[in-house]
């Protein structure tokens, strides 16, 4: 993979605080590579130490065949030099400026030839499918039209690698989900790199090439969206990333396949046998919704649906199991009614040991 943008070792405090803490990636040509956590995770510091709005107190960082930072060498090239195009999660869009102003004032800042700019303009333009709308004011414009306008102003200087600081956060959930498609095709169409910074797990998923899940400044796994979703490689990342139900059971033989599971109230289980299994004795069995079949009395583990949800595309179920309530998702053609006493197949999920907090995780193969 030829990196455009490479980031080494880098580590930034606030304080006490460790914001970053020896965080390193790479971002390979034509790929959307995502930083995906929770608020205060150190990720929106990591994109803005690579755009040159943060100094880091450690580290390199390297665009396309340039160091623009680096502490030990006192580099640190100011963002107009970093070959960067950045979209921020408020747009940033001047109102008193028209679409074709807006997206055209950063080459206007260069001194670009007025017939190099119009050109310039005129290609974002097409490429955003925003052709015809150049004298419109932002404020004749949708959200997810001004998000556009935003985008195209940082398409305009044709840069290395573009940086996206939670840019669809402020959308409605319709036109968020239309706008990660249309980021999506944008990136295939252009070729251009970007490095994405989400809380949102969903959109994460849904659009990156590679994701890195951090978590209290530090990097806990990078992978692909699948790996990241069903090989999780620390608890943090299982809990983080969709929903997963917890029970507490016991592993009688580590050896034995499929593996055995003997639930607290004396029920059992069988799980398909993972790629790590761990010692005999008291486990945790990890399993999502979606992996836990649900059926007609008499077949799997005996629990009772307390609850019925029905979601256009599946119906979820909370259902007590012992003296625990877990989450299934059914087909949505399966309708169960409250009170009903039903079965549960377990397909597939993680086992990890009780006290466990960073260990690594197995899955159920």
């Amino acid at each position: 993979m030829t990196a455009v943008v490479e980031v080494a070792g880098l580590h930034k405090r606030f304080g006490e605080v460790r914001a970053v803490d020896d965080v390193s990636f790479a971002v390979g040509a034509h790929e959307f590579f995502s930083l995906l956590g929770p608020s205060g995770c150190g990720k929106t510091t990591t994109l803005r130490c690579v755009a040159g709005l943060e100094s880091a107190d450690r580290g390199a960082i390297r665009i396309g065949d340039r160091i623009v930072f680096d502490r030990a060498g006192r580099v640190d090239l100011p963002p107009n030099q970093r070959a960067i195009g950045m979209v921020f999660q408020s747009y940033a869009v001047w109102p008193h400026m028209s679409v074709f102003d807006n997206i055209a004032y950063p080459l206007k800042v260069q001194g670009r030839a007025r017939a190099v700019i119009a050109d310039r303009v005129a290609r974002v333009l097409e490429i955003l499918g925003m052709r015809g709308l150049e004298r419109r004011m932002p404020g004749q414009l949708s959200g997810g039209q001004q998000q556009r306008v935003a985008l195209g102003r940082a398409l305009a200087l044709e840069p290395a690698v573009l940086l996206l600081d939670e840019p669809l956060s402020n959308l409605d959930a319709k036109l968020r989900e239309q706008m990660r498609a249309e980021l999506k095709l944008l990136q295939k169409d252009t070729g251009l790199p970007i490095l994405y910074v989400t809380h949102d797990q969903t959109e994460a998923l849904a659009m990156s090439d590679r994701i890195a899940v951090m978590s209290e400044g530090r990097i806990h796994q990078l992978a692909g969206p699948s790996d990241i979703y069903r090989r999780p490689a620390t608890q943090f990342v299982l809990d983080f990333i969709g929903t997963v139900n917890y029970v507490p059971c016991r592993l009688e033989d580590p050896t034995a396949d499929p593996l055995r599971l003997i639930l607290a109230d004396g029920q059992a289980c069988d799980l398909p046998r993972p790629s790590f299994v761990p010692a005999a004795g008291d486990v945790l069995l990890a399993v999502r919704p979606e992996d836990i079949a649900i059926g007609p009395d008499g077949r799997g583990l005996m629990a009772e649906v307390e609850l019925g949800s029905f979601l256009g595309h599946a119906n979820e179920y909370r259902v007590r199991l012992g003296d625990r309530v877990l989450r299934v998702v059914g087909d949505k053609q399966l309708n169960v009614a409250e009170g009903t006493t039903v079965g549960l197949t377990v397909r597939d999920g993680l086992l990890l040991e009780r006290d466990a907090l960073e260990r690594p995780l197995a899955r159920a193969s």
